[in-house]
């Protein structure tokens, strides 16, 4: 069988988001043919430009919510399309939730015909704001469905259930990852989370926002590495949730100190505001099951994680 007749096909939803563009180079890199879809709500296509004219890729501008029609075989898919941003969280909470459910059932059928596996990115925000820590996937979570995380956090739930229903009733390959907090380059410098706002607040010269007394916990994975880990979990046989993310934790104060002095920073000045509701006080992943059933753990450090992620927000 010649190279071509070999190549696997791949479906990334999400393909000019943040993660999706990162995974949809790591696939091509890998060999594979890969189709990304995107609607452009926070995805850019500026994240998959240098990828537009290669052999092995085709870019569908096209929303997930409306049934996808495209007569091509396809072996795996990876659905990465969701806003995941808490400025979205009250932007477009009916859009979150449309398209963690409607969105991942048109793909669950998608893969039904075309018999091809299915990985649903869920998240670590399906744990809420954790009474368990470190956080494992047996914890059921403490979440508040009806706050203002509500949209995101149930949504993601959701796409598990129908995610798990449909490999029972349909026999169908899925595979579920819980994303812990992700960075890396090509994060919307404007999205709210904690590294775009620290970065562009150190290279603007601005106090670096600490919401509350920045004592809560967050555990960072550099984007190269969770793309590993997807790859590796799609290629699994594991059928049951699985965190990906760095266990390496710190707070929230430790972090701002640690990217000022990256960006150069001395003497940070920091302005505290009031903890938004529902965030989570504590995040970091037991990623035991990781690490035992897919051999994966993030081998990039914070510094230079961090680093590389500089040179991106220079140049944005």
């Amino acid at each position: 069988m010649s190279a071509t007749a070999a190549r696997k096909t791949a479906l990334v939803a999400g393909g000019a988001g943040f993660i999706g563009s990162h995974l949809c180079e790591f696939l091509i890199n890998k060999g594979y043919r890969v189709y990304a879809i995107d609607n452009l709500v926070t995805g850019r296509r500026a994240n998959i430009e240098h990828l537009i004219h290669h052999e092995n890729f085709s870019w569908i501008e096209h929303d997930i919510i409306t049934p996808l029609f495209m007569n091509v075989p396809c072996d795996e898919i990876y659905n990465l399309a969701s806003p995941a941003s808490p400025i979205d969280f009250e932007r477009i909470p009916d859009f979150i939730l449309k398209t963690n459910s409607i969105g991942q059932l048109n793909l669950l059928d998608w893969a039904n015909v075309h018999k091809a596996r299915i990985l649903f990115a869920s998240t670590s925000e399906v744990y809420g704001d954790p009474l368990e820590h470190p956080q494992r996937e047996t914890y059921l979570g403490n979440v508040d469905c009806v706050g203002v995380r509500g949209c995101y956090d149930e949504a993601k739930r959701f796409g598990e259930a129908i995610t798990t229903a449909y490999r029972r009733l349909h026999g169908l390959e899925t595979r579920i990852v819980r994303i812990f907090n992700t960075y890396g380059p090509r994060m919307r410098p404007e999205d709210g989370r904690v590294i775009p706002n620290f970065f562009t607040q150190a290279l603007s010269g601005l106090p670096l926002t600490i919401y509350g007394d920045g004592s809560q916990t967050r555990s960072l994975c550099f984007v190269d590495d969770l793309v590993d880990g997807l790859y590796k979990l799609m290629q699994s046989d594991e059928r049951a949730p699985v965190n990906i993310g760095n266990p390496q934790e710190l707070t929230i104060l430790e972090l701002a100190r640690t990217v000022a002095d990256v960006c150069g920073v001395r003497d940070a000045k920091f302005e505290h505001k009031p903890l938004p509701p529902s965030d989570p006080k504590k995040r970091q992943p037991d990623i035991t099951r990781a690490r035992e059933i897919l051999g994966w753990q993030p081998r990039v450090s914070l510094h230079d994680g961090l680093s590389a992620t500089l040179k991106y927000f220079q140049s944005t």
